[in-house]
């Protein structure tokens, strides 16, 4: 009997081989093996672990939604678009509406990944797209498969019958009908009424929360973006049935009715817009004709002075609202930014421009008010004045002129001398005076916006010595001298205003002294019911007009020089209006301008051509500010272009054509 290596007792025997003494506990679990085992087993009780929790939570908890998800690679929710509500002018004529369409919608996730590069080159032929834009929009939404892409709206009749009878052939194609926006009056008020178009990811960011989704179209400028939550009315969603490559299976159920947006009403009347575009184009040939051939472009505002609603305003050059609506085309919109003169740009509201001889009402009543002057003081109009220490000369426009004046013989010649006289004691009056006259115009409401509803309005800038002291770094250029409150009085230098603001200035002035605010909307509305008028839903009131403060005997003073600018004889614009019917007050103005002109290698002085002004001149009913760019005289493109504004309002036309005669 032996023993073991583990000490168990063993029979001897010589079948097996003797026992090897490098070879100890062969069969034992070493401490270092039983680890690796724990460990290894521990992973897969986790994994195992892991593994139910996963399969537990996508059909206990998540079961709902991913058979959501799983019907939904049947089922397809469509947006049903909401036509815009229409723009109606202040007699309820349709300025812009909605005409029903076809558009060919892509949906991106049901494209197949092999080959969908000649489906989208295909289809960019039938639609006579570009395949190169429409790959471009097909990559940037890849990773958005519930976007469609609008590939092109207003299709025609023979490519949607091509597309439903080869349907095999176009995976993710959708015919789809929507409203596209309709011009009746094609370019006329186009600044105002603005355009719509697909909102972009950065409007997305803003609006989201107010509803809005991607591929929406919203309003981009005027009343389309001013008003846009009340034109674009509620979307509707409809329930189709498709199959793995997204073609429709059944027709469509809708689940939700979209609603229409809500009519705007405008204080605009369209006719006379017709008119105000029409006289523009008239002032800018008068000037052409006149040997001033850079004349291109210009604005004219007409306001109700009783409450301030814009009854036309127009500018020049003007564009299509059309070129915006559907898929839009690349070269024409190009063109469109490319046009030096920006025909988006709303040259009433946002151009700006030194107001000349317009501004003198201005000066006149803050040197009234200031008791700088009185209305019925003489003060000599002569061909040239001097101040300052150096004797600086400042020449009047009229250099055959040479007598006393008062303050209506002034405005109604528009005696340059007699207003630097003016400017000339606010600046002698010492630190606080020269800044008095600047601040009677900014209650005039010059250097701000009017407060227009559709908004886009440039302040303008009324200097003043604290204004130049901050712009300006050299010692000479931060001085105010008595040529900057000499050339204020008169509206040039640095001064800037806008046609609108001073419509609503003359505005003031032809309603006794009321400060309106400027407005384009009176009304939200929805149709009626079968032959009934729409219902008023909101009613948009003019904001009450507030007293300028001016006191009436120096109002009267300007009311009558500018009574006397249209029909004394050595009037300004007497010529235009002296002869019209309807009674006229109002304000020719010429201003120089630096402006540099396509074509020339440098910037030139340009005369801008204004005219301001009211009817009837004792119960004023309209106000008219023109502007003809680089037009020249005053009295030669701006005073007859009004007076064809007049014409159309009174629905009077003059006896006399309109004389060129070049005054201030």
């Amino acid at each position: 009997m032996t023993t073991g290596p583990y000490g168990e007792r063993r029979a001897p025997s010589k079948r097996f081989l003797p026992p090897d003494p490098r070879v100890r506990e062969p069969h034992r679990l070493t401490p270092q093996l039983a680890l690796r085992v724990a460990v290894l087993g521990a992973v897969a009780l986790a994994a195992f672990a892991v593994l139910f929790l996963r399969l537990w939570s996508l059909q206990v908890l998540s079961g709902d939604e991913y058979l959501n998800a799983s019907q939904n690679n049947e089922l397809r929710l469509i947006r049903v678009e909401a036509p815009r509500g229409p723009i109606l002018d202040r007699r309820g004529r349709v300025v812009v509406s909605n005409a029903a369409g076809t558009a060919v919608e892509l949906w991106v996730g049901d494209l197949p990944r092999e080959g969908r590069y000649r489906i989208i080159r295909k289809l960019a032929a039938v639609l006579d797209v570009s395949p190169r834009a429409l790959a471009k929009q097909v990559e940037e939404l890849r990773f958005d498969p519930l976007t469609p892409i609008v590939v092109k709206t207003a299709v025609k009749d023979e490519q949607v019958d091509y597309l439903y009878e080869h349907q095999a052939e176009f995976p993710g194609v959708e015919i789809v009908q929507i409203y596209l926006r309709g011009y009746p009056y094609s370019s006329l008020a186009a600044q105002v009424l603005g355009y719509t178009g697909e909102i972009s990811p950065e409007e997305l960011k803003e609006l989201r929360k107010e509803g809005y989704q991607a591929g929406d179209r919203i309003g981009k400028t005027g009343i389309e973006a001013a008003y846009d939550s009340y034109l674009r009315g509620q979307t509707g969603l409809a329930q189709i049935t498709v199959d793995s490559l997204g073609r429709p299976q059944s027709e469509r159920v809708l689940r939700k009715e979209s609603r229409p947006g809500y009519a705007i009403r405008l204080t605009l009347d369209i006719r006379l817009q017709r008119a105000a575009e029409r006289a523009l184009k008239y002032g800018i040939d008068l000037a052409r004709r006149n040997d001033n051939w850079a004349a291109n472009a210009g604005a004219i505002v007409a306001l109700d002075p009783r409450d301030g609603g814009v009854l036309a305003m127009a500018s020049a050059p003007t564009f299509k609202p059309s070129v915006f609506v559907g898929r839009i085309d690349p070269d024409k919109v190009s063109a469109l930014y490319s046009d030096p003169l920006n025909p988006l740009f709303n040259r009433a509201t946002a151009g700006l421009y030194p107001p000349g001889s317009i501004w003198k009402p201005v000066t006149a009543i803050a040197g009234m008010q200031e008791h700088v002057f009185s209305a019925n003081e003489s003060i000599r109009c002569t061909p040239m004045a001097e101040y300052g220490l150096d004797r600086q000369r400042f020449r009047n426009w009229n250099p055959n002129v040479n007598r006393p004046m008062i303050l209506r013989e002034a405005l109604a010649e528009s005696c340059d001398t007699y207003f630097y006289e003016i400017g000339n004691r606010f600046y002698e009056g010492g630190s606080e005076s020269r800044a008095r006259m600047q601040q009677w115009a900014e209650k005039f409401g010059f250097g701000k916006p009017t407060g227009l509803d559709i908004g886009g309005e440039a302040d303008g800038l009324v200097p003043t010595p604290e204004w130049r002291r901050k712009t300006f770094e050299s010692d000479l250029d931060r001085a105010w001298n008595p040529g900057d409150s000499i050339q204020l009085s008169i509206g040039q230098k640095d001064l800037l205003v806008t046609p609108l603001q001073m419509a609503a200035f003359y505005a003031m002035l032809a309603n006794g002294g009321r400060i309106v605010t400027p407005h384009l909307v009176s009304n939200v509305e929805q149709p009626g019911g079968k032959g009934s008028p729409r219902v008023v839903l909101r009613r948009f009131a003019p904001t009450p007009p507030k007293s300028a403060g001016v006191d009436p005997a120096a109002l009267a003073a300007v009311r009558d020089g500018l009574y006397a600018a249209t029909h004394a004889t050595s009037g300004t614009s007497s010529a235009v209006f002296a002869s019209y019917p309807v009674p006229i007050s109002g304000k020719t103005g010429t201003a120089e301008k630096v402006v540099s002109l396509p074509g020339s290698p440098r910037a030139r002085l340009e005369d801008q051509s204004w005219w301001c002004g009211w009817g009837p001149s004792d119960d004023a009913r309209i106000v008219v500010c023109a502007l003809i760019e680089n037009g020249g005289h005053g009295s030669a493109a701006a005073a007859p272009a009004a007076l064809k504004v007049f014409e159309s309002f009174f629905g009077v036309e003059s006896s006399v054509p309109a004389p060129v005669v070049e005054t201030d």
